[in-house]
C-alpha cells in the first residue's frame, strides 16, 4: 500500500492549493517564470493565474520581477519556507539531512559527493530556518555561517569547520543587506567605527544584490567559487567570522562529512 500526504495552506481565510505552491516553489528555485512553467507542464498565462492567487490570499505580492529574473518578497519566502517545512514533515522515511546557505551550498554540495553519502537531501535556506530544521528534528546537520545564531543552538553539539572572510562593498550610505551570511557581524563592523547608514532593503538574490547601486556586503567564498572579483573597502580579514557545522550525535556520516569539510580547509 503506497500512502503519501500533502499539504496545501490557509492565508488569511483562503486555501492555497499544493498545485499553486508548487507554482512558487518552483519559480523561486528556478529564478523563472517561464523555467518554472515549462518544468511543471503548464503555460506561462495558468502559472501567473496560480501566482495571482497565491497573492490574493496573502495580500500582498509574493514575486518581484528584476533584470536578473525573479525573486520571491519576503511573503513569498515565508510562504515557500512553510511549504517546504510541511514537505519535509510529511515524508514518512527521511533521508540523510543538511542544512546550509547559500554560502556554502557549493562547498556541501562537493563535501557530501566526496563522502559518498547516497541519497542525502541538502537544505538551502538561512541560519534561523535551519535551526529549526534541526530542533524539529527534521535535519542531521547544520552548517551556520552567523556565528552569533549559536548563542540560539546550544543544546547542539558543535565543531567549527573554517573561516570566512566579508567583502564590503562600499557606495555609500545606503545599503541593500543580503539574506545570507554573517550580515549582523558586518553590520557592527559599521557600528564600531561609528559609521552612518541605512538598510534599505534586503534580497534573497545574488544577482540583485551584485547588480544593485548600493553598498553591500558578501561573502568572500562565494565570489571565490563563482570567478568573481569586487574591490572591498575594508580586508576581508576585517570581517572574518566561523562557520560552524551543529549536530546531536556524531553518527559516521557526520564524521565524514566533518572530516571532508575540513581538508578544504575554508
Amino acid at each position: 500500500m503506497d500512502i503519501s500526504v500533502q499539504s496545501s495552506q490557509v492565508i488569511n481565510g483562503k486555501t492555497v492549493t499544493v498545485r499553486q505552491l508548487e507554482a512558487l516553489t518552483t519559480v523561486s528555485e528556478t529564478g523563472s517564470q517561464t523555467s518554472a512553467a515549462r518544468n511543471l507542464g503548464i503555460s506561462v498565462p495558468v502559472l501567473h493565474k496560480y501566482i495571482s492567487q497565491i497573492e490574493e490570499a496573502a495580500g500582498a505580492p509574493v514575486l518581484k520581477t528584476t533584470p536578473a529574473g525573479s525573486v520571491l518578497t519576503p511573503e513569498g519566502r515565508r510562504i515557500v519556507d512553510i511549504a517546504k517545512s510541511m514537505e519535509h514533515r510529511c515524508d514518512q522515511e527521511r533521508p540523510f539531512t543538511v542544512c546550509c546557505s547559500p554560502v556554502t551550498e557549493d562547498l556541501m554540495m562537493s563535501v557530501v559527493s566526496f563522502a559518498k553519502i547516497h541519497n542525502a537531501r541538502i537544505i538551502v535556506s538561512d541560519d534561523e530556518y535551519n535551526i529549526r530544521m534541526m530542533r524539529e528534528d527534521r535535519a542531521d546537520l547544520a552548517i551556520i555561517d552567523d556565528p552569533l545564531y549559536l548563542f540560539d543552538a546550544e543544546e547542539f553539539q558543535m565543531d567549527e569547520i573554517g573561516y570566512m572572510g566579508m567583502v564590503y562593498v562600499d557606495k555609500g550610505p545606503s545599503f541593500i543587506r543580503y539574506k545570507y551570511g554573517a550580515q549582523r557581524v558586518a553590520f557592527m563592523y559599521l557600528d564600531s567605527i561609528h559609521k552612518k547608514y541605512t538598510v534599505e532593503s534586503e534580497t534573497f538574490s545574488l544577482s540583485e544584490l551584485l547588480g544593485s547601486n548600493k553598498s553591500f556586503f558578501v561573502d568572500e567564498f562565494m565570489l571565490t567559487r563563482r570567478n568573481l572579483r569586487l574591490t572591498s573597502a575594508v580586508d576581508p580579514k576585517m570581517l572574518r567570522h566561523a562557520i560552524t557545522a551543529i549536530y546531536r550525535d556524531e553518527s559516521p556520516h557526520i564524521a565524514r562529512i566533518l572530516k571532508a569539510v575540513k581538508l578544504r580547509k575554508l
